[in-house]
């Protein structure tokens, strides 16, 4: 004998506020795990605080520790160990060979955060990196 089916009966099919509930989860979960901001991958130490302009480098107005964010433009075509940076208010050239990493795998105008220090480099101000991330 078949056991009796009636109109309250729910044998084998899910129930659309159980289904609702699921999609609403989900969707959640979804939003949750988009809204989610990378760290980006780091060379060398992390950068941290507020990152300054380039410009306000030059002018001698920041700490002898920066952090610039910008795009590179520029690199040591031959190891990688110096790149050039440029930020919406100018350019400075990052040297990385203290650092210990190098950028010749990365591509030209990879968006970046640098840290460092301020140095003297001829007539020029430059950056000796401790880090980056992009």
């Amino acid at each position: 004998m078949l056991p009796a089916i009636g109109p309250g009966h729910r044998s084998g099919a899910v129930s659309f506020r159980g289904m609702r509930r699921a999609g609403v989860l989900l969707i959640s979960l979804l939003l949750a795990s988009g809204c989610h901001r990378t760290q980006g991958t780091v060379l060398g130490k992390a950068p941290a605080g507020e990152p300054q302009t380039i410009l306000s480098v030059k002018a001698g107005d920041t700490p002898p520790q920066v952090t610039l964010s910008g795009v590179m433009i520029e690199k040591c075509p031959v190891a990688g160990c110096w790149f050039r940076l440029r930020d919406g208010t100018g350019i400075i050239k990052v040297d990385t060979k203290l650092a210990g990493f190098v950028v010749v795998d990365l591509p030209l105008e990879t968006k970046m955060t640098v840290a460092g220090k301020v140095v003297a480099d001829g007539n020029e101000v430059a950056i000796e990196a401790t880090g980056l991330r992009y």
